[in-house]
């Protein structure tokens, strides 16, 4: 290791390499696509972009979990495999350097969610307390497996579903999206051709005429959304304006949101809930309580763990539990993670790959070691 390294990465690298992790390296510079299509709104606007000699869109690496399971994809490693990692990452941000050292573990395979998902977050929270000792930590979880699982009871249709599932992990974008479906907008203007082609969900039409106008315009495609997606995006835009959910539903979706409570008497908080609205969330529950018993019986204290329904993190690619730890009483996240079940095969995987990860943010934990030292 070089010495621009935090003096505690042989620390990491010595609890990674005890916890039988395969130590990885990836390239700084990644196709940019990945990121643009799966990595949420937030992490898009933060890339650093640029473009090689034969025109392909590249990007500064701005995270881990994507290209350890590109590399995971193209070495055709066999799983369970559990990759580590300890480099630089490279964003915008309003606050600190754009230029930052993230480690963490991403572990692939284990058809056994409930314990990797316990794994995962038992793992981060032995590095920060490994990093940080005597350091009081607070554990905040959701799980967006129960939350898509209550708007599918509630009737949602799969555009409003898709939209709330998106904007999970995001406060602004959550609130923006329930005031929306409490009082649907009037359609927007759209010129003569485009609203025919939405008003006939017409996607394919919509998405030749939108490219149409993007290369009229000197527009590239690969510098922002593709034309399928804006397509997909105005055609869902024009679905969910027809949708007014019940009163009742709402109520109860609101109530959903404002469970926040201990993780050992969560499954009883959601079974509850469930029954009071009339609702059935079946395997994701099933899946939940699994979870919950697996991180206690990993020795974390549960009644300190925090469940909060309408906790998410703003990365597109998550589909199950989702995880942060901070510092008790500490603003920003020093760890995060949660299950991506989805995202290697929407990388190129053959075959449906589980995963399940977290990273730490090393300037953070460096900072809070020095305001201790």
């Amino acid at each position: 290791m070089t010495s621009r390294y935090p003096a505690i990465s042989a620390d990491i690298t010595a609890l990674f390499a005890a916890r039988n992790t395969h130590a990885v390296e990836v390239a700084v510079l990644q196709p940019a696509d990945p990121f643009l299509d799966m990595a949420g709104e937030d992490l898009r606007r933060r890339i650093f972009l640029t473009e090689s000699e034969t025109g392909q869109t590249l990007c500064l690496r701005p995270e881990f979990t994507i290209p350890v399971c590109l590399d995971h994809i193209a070495s055709q490693a066999g799983t369970p495999r559990r990759y580590s990692y300890l480099g630089e990452v490279f964003r915008q941000r309003r606050e600190g350097g754009n230029e930052f050292f993230q480690a963490g573990i991403e572990d692939l395979g284990d058809r056994d969610t409930a314990e990797a998902d316990a794994r995962s977050v038992a793992d981060a929270h032995a590095l920060l307390s490994l990093v940080l000792p005597g350091q009081s930590l607070a554990i905040t979880l959701g799980d967006q497996g129960i939350f898509e699982a209550v708007l599918a009871a509630l009737g949602l249709p799969r555009g409003w579903r898709m939209r709330l599932a998106r904007a999970f992990g995001s406060a602004p974008m959550l609130e923006a999206a329930l005031a929306d479906l409490a009082n649907p907008p009037r359609n927007g203007q759209l010129s003569g051709p485009v609203a025919a082609l939405v008003l006939d969900g017409d996607l394919d039409g919509l998405s030749q005429h939108i490219a149409g106008g993007m290369e009229e315009a000197g527009l590239s495609a690969s510098a922002g959304r593709a034309p399928s997606d804006i397509a997909r995006r105005l055609i869902e835009k024009a679905e969910l304006r027809s949708v007014r959910l019940s009163n009742e539903a709402f109520a109860a979706l609101k109530n959903f949101l404002a469970i926040d409570v201990p993780l050992d008497g969560a499954a009883q908080a959601l079974e509850t809930f469930a029954a009071g609205a009339g609702l059935s969330l079946g395997a994701a529950l099933e899946k939940f309580s699994a979870r919950a018993k697996a991180i206690e019986a990993h020795g974390l204290p549960s009644g300190k763990i925090r469940y909060d329904a309408a906790f998410g993190r703003p990365l597109d690619y998550y589909t199950g539990v989702v995880f942060e730890i901070a510092a008790a009483n500490g603003e920003r996240p020093l760890a995060g993670g949660g299950r991506y079940d989805r995202l290697l095969t929407l990388l190129g995987a053959k075959t449906a790959i589980p995963g399940v990860g977290f990273s730490v943010w090393l300037d953070r934990i460096e900072a809070l070691r020095g305001a201790a030292s």
